[in-house]
């Protein structure tokens, strides 16, 4: 088997990975730059097969629905196989119809925790991990009697902790190769560790107690985590959360009946103007059906301000202010601080100061520290561990054995190693 890193040797997002085993190919993740400006077929590797036809490439197999791991599908030929989790594709499916350059890859094999995968020379073994996105996944690929191991993206300190605590207590064996994100090398020192989901959820909850009007946490609908964590933290504090349409609809596509749904006693249903529009020009009135069962409406947002917290969205300003409803409000921001520097994030901070509405940023990251990346890598014990999803690979000498760079676009054997 020959493998070849085209993007993400040295970068955080734009994951892609070629594998080549008896004259056949497939694609770990085919991602969108996190730096990309826009989503242009420009930024497709030269891969052949993605967009012309040819049976050598067999197709693509996702990792999880981030776009940085995705994204650039939306470029490939209609016909080509991608495999993912059906609970991600259900999730983006849901997206597509609300989020402008949102893509749903072409169908192909069901990712199953566990169950293996026969594609071509290539046996595939999918394993849920602990991420910010729901339904993700690492993989073992075998061929040739070679065995190499994708972490793809994952953490230890999430809702789904255990999944890291067992893989790294029955890791698979006799590895020639792991391909391991490093996303917190250069941002925790070692030792270190993020905070935990629960940790978070009880700051959440002290900090919803000592606010005195509405409680707006900006958080990505999709990080279904995150949203388990602010209900419980609002349910903690004695309040209920209110969600858009959209988030209504990413709770639902989860499939999970212990993920708080729209028609929960503790949640509730607010759908702002530019939202109704939408389903208006759209005709979308069959899902605000399914969700009106506890609507409330802008009438009633000042009222409720002091017992409701917010998952909040942009287009939730001008109705908020139209309701007088940000009278000792406050904001928890809970997303990559790399987003305020951008002009978006940087936007809704502006709206936050002009409204004298405190700001505070309450969040943990997707991705593993290197206290527990070490752990995970000691497990696995590869003959060799080349970085990946990293923007500090360099750094991997400091932390690993057996650490062997590569660059984008170097093909390798792995009879040579």
């Amino acid at each position: 088997m020959k493998l070849c890193i085209h993007r993400g040797s040295h970068q955080i997002g734009g994951s892609c990975v070629e594998l080549e085993s008896q004259g056949k190919r497939l694609l770990l993740d085919l991602g969108l730059p996190l730096e990309a400006e826009e989503n242009s077929d420009d930024l497709l590797p030269a891969i052949p097969g993605l967009k012309e036809a040819g049976e050598d490439l067999l197709g693509v197999i996702v990792s999880h629905p981030h776009m940085d791991h995705y994204g650039l599908l939306k470029h490939v030929r209609a016909d080509l196989p991608v495999a993912m989790g059906a609970a991600g594709r259900r999730i983006l499916e849901a997206a597509q119809p609300w989020i402008p350059d949102a893509t749903v890859p072409p169908p192909g094999p069901v990712l199953e925790s566990g169950c293996v995968l026969e594609w071509g020379p290539f046996r595939i073994t999918p394993y849920l991990v602990d991420h910010s996105a729901f339904d993700s996944y690492a993989f073992l690929i075998e061929a040739d009697g070679d065995r190499i191991f994708y972490s793809g993206d994952f953490r230890a300190h999430g809702r789904k902790g255990k999944l890291f605590e067992r893989m790294v207590a029955h890791p698979p064996k006799d590895l020639k190769v792991l391909l391991m994100e490093g996303s917190s090398l250069g941002r925790l020192s070692m030792g270190s560790t993020f905070e935990t989901e629960d940790d978070l959820e009880k700051r959440l909850a002290t900090e919803f107690k000592a606010t005195e009007g509405l409680a707006l946490v900006y958080a990505s609908a999709q990080n279904i985590d995150r949203l388990v964590t602010v209900f419980r933290a609002a349910k903690r504090s004695g309040r209920r959360m209110v969600i858009d349409l959209y988030t209504a609809l990413m709770l639902e596509a989860t499939g999970a009946t212990s993920i708080p749904q729209s028609d929960w006693p503790q949640v509730a249903l607010f759908v702002p103007q530019r939202q109704r529009v939408q389903i208006l020009e759209n005709k979308r009135f069959a899902l605000l059906e399914r969700h009106k069962a506890n609507r409330i409406y802008k009438e009633e947002l000042a009222a409720k301000a002091p017992e409701s917290v917010l998952l909040f969205r942009p287009l939730h300003r001008r109705d908020l202010e139209i309701a007088g409803a940000l009278k000792g409000a406050r904001m928890f921001y809970s997303m990559w601080e790399g987003y305020l520097k951008e002009k978006y994030g940087a936007s809704i901070k502006d709206w936050a100061d002009a409204h004298q509405i405190p700001f505070m940023q309450m969040h943990t990251s997707g991705h593993a520290g290197p206290a527990d990346l070490q752990t995970f890598a000691n497990a696995l014990n590869p003959k060799s561990l080349t970085p990946i999803h990293s923007f500090q690979p360099e750094r991997y000498s400091e932390f690993f054995p057996r650490v062997v760079f590569r660059q984008d676009g170097e093909w390798w054997n792995l009879k040579d190693l």
